[in-house]
């Protein structure tokens, strides 16, 4: 498991009852996680400090409820890339803190070339690899089919003072634009994608992970470069091992020699030898295997 223990504004400060006890920046939070299934308090009273805990209801969803006054938005940074935070309607903040673990590789990876990287995330969210990959130098064309968590991704790059860098925003169904672009023979230097477990897009195509991965994952091998850089999946769907990604790219990036692994990612707990699962991933790279 690769563990992402270089937050200085994210702690996880105590886990139990299917719940985490986080604190972003300033801001104290409680919310929902299926991995918790021990029941055990290691620090009781500190969950007196949250300022808000995300309720499930029993008909599906939930909400807020706040226990102290919290800012409608705020700023949490990780090194030199800035994130805006707000809670969401579905127990979100619009950030996955345990994916610092792939910025930092990605970041490493674009910064050893040496060269122009293009790169293309899709299923883009609000731009965390966005934001990795422009401040490593590389150009990113971005792919998601809400407006929303697109312009929520501007504002993650404008707050990172990467406004000048070349991005390009795309609000589309994935599918569709990584066909387009087959067509139009546009290539890219890396693919990043964070596809979810069940979604639609802009104009109702639905995505299904389990049906579809391997078919997209195919489709993005034709739009790979001469000389790739990485391959990379994230995934969060119950029940997938990380293995089944590796697998996948195995089969589907057969025309590229270079080294597939995959794994957990997960973050630590304070003053703690727990940690706690978040999602698995699956990397294709260049070099040797």
């Amino acid at each position: 498991m690769e563990i992402a223990r270089d937050w200085k504004d994210y702690e996880i400060l105590d886990m139990a009852n299917g719940e985490k006890l986080e604190v972003w920046k300033n801001v104290c939070l409680i919310r929902p996680d299926p991995q918790i299934i021990w029941q055990d308090k290691t620090y009781p009273e500190i969950w007196k400090t949250a300022h808000a805990r995300y309720h499930r209801s029993n008909s599906g969803g939930g909400g807020w409820k706040m226990e102290k006054k919290i800012p409608q938005n705020w700023q949490v940074h990780y090194k030199e890339l800035t994130f805006n935070i707000k809670p969401m309607g579905f127990k979100h903040t619009g950030l996955f803190p345990e994916q610092a673990v792939n910025w930092d590789w990605m970041i490493q990876k674009i910064k050893q070339e040496n060269r122009p990287i293009k790169v293309l995330n899709l299923f883009a969210y609000t731009g965390g690899a966005t934001v990795a990959c422009l401040s490593a130098g590389a150009s990113v064309c971005h792919v998601d089919s809400s407006k929303g968590m697109t312009d929520w991704a501007k504002e993650n790059v404008k707050s990172s003072g990467l406004s000048d860098k070349p991005v390009r925003f795309l609000i589309d169904d994935v599918v569709k634009f990584v066909q387009r672009e087959i067509r139009r023979g546009n290539q890219y230097d890396a693919i990043i994608m964070d596809p979810p477990s069940y979604g639609r897009g802009k104009n109702g195509e639905v995505w299904q992970f389990e049906n579809q991965i391997a078919k997209l994952v195919e489709l993005c091998e034709k739009v790979l470069s001469d000389n790739p850089l990485f391959f990379l999946i994230n995934s969060y769907t119950t029940g997938i091992s990380s293995k089944v990604l590796e697998n996948i790219l195995r089969l589907k990036l057969k025309r590229n020699r270079g080294k597939i692994t995959s794994g957990e990612v997960g973050l630590p707990m304070k003053n703690s030898d727990l940690v706690l699962p978040c999602g698995i991933f699956g990397r294709w790279e260049k070099g040797k295997k």
